[in-house]
């Protein structure tokens, strides 16, 4: 009989873990507790590149790192009766009406192993905000989930898997701070 391989084992030469499963995850956001969410995307940190021509070398374009971009993250779950995420975008966007500061709220991502006990890896967002808020598509020659849509921007992305570390523009945070 053959038995599967699962989690991770060791060989002569390494230690070869299985790739951790997507589907085991948990978000929470601030202090919204119930939000059970079945799809999150838009874990994304790119980093713009200034070319510079040199003149008199023409072999090459030196390339620098300019300045670094977060995308924003997408929160998909089945549709439920409580409205606290509808709630914190119109509350969000009442706030930018009359001029007030606005909730920004710390949302963590968490992976969890499939195999084994315990978190693998977690994202955090700092000050998150919601920019889009979807409610769910009905048809009547379908029975499918109502799905309701949750889009965060965020300040940047800090990411703990044994350490943390800061990742993402933190200009913007300095420029904040002195405009306070």
């Amino acid at each position: 009989m053959v038995m599967p391989i699962i989690g991770s084992f060791f060989t002569k030469t390494a230690r070869i873990d299985d790739p951790f499963a997507t589907f085991k995850f948990h978000v929470e956001i601030g202090n919204i507790i119930e939000a059970a969410f079945t799809e999150c995307s838009g874990l994304e940190m790119s980093t713009d590149v200034f070319e510079y021509a040199e003149g008199g070398e023409n072999q090459f374009v030196h390339k620098f790192p300019g300045r670094t971009k977060v995308s924003n993250v997408s929160l998909k779950r089945g549709f439920a009766t409580s409205n606290e995420l509808y709630n914190w975008y119109k509350n969000m966007e009442e706030c930018l009406r009359k001029g007030k500061k606005f909730d920004c709220r710390q949302v963590t991502i968490t992976l969890y192993s499939s195999v084994e006990q315990g978190t693998k890896a977690r994202w955090t967002l700092d000050k998150a905000f919601p920019v889009k808020w979807a409610g769910p598509s009905f048809k009547s020659d379908e029975a499918a989930v109502a799905i309701e849509t949750l889009e965060l921007a965020h300040h940047g992305i800090l990411m703990d898997s044994e350490r943390i570390q800061r990742i993402g523009p933190s200009i913007f945070s300095r420029v904040m701070k002195a405009l306070q």
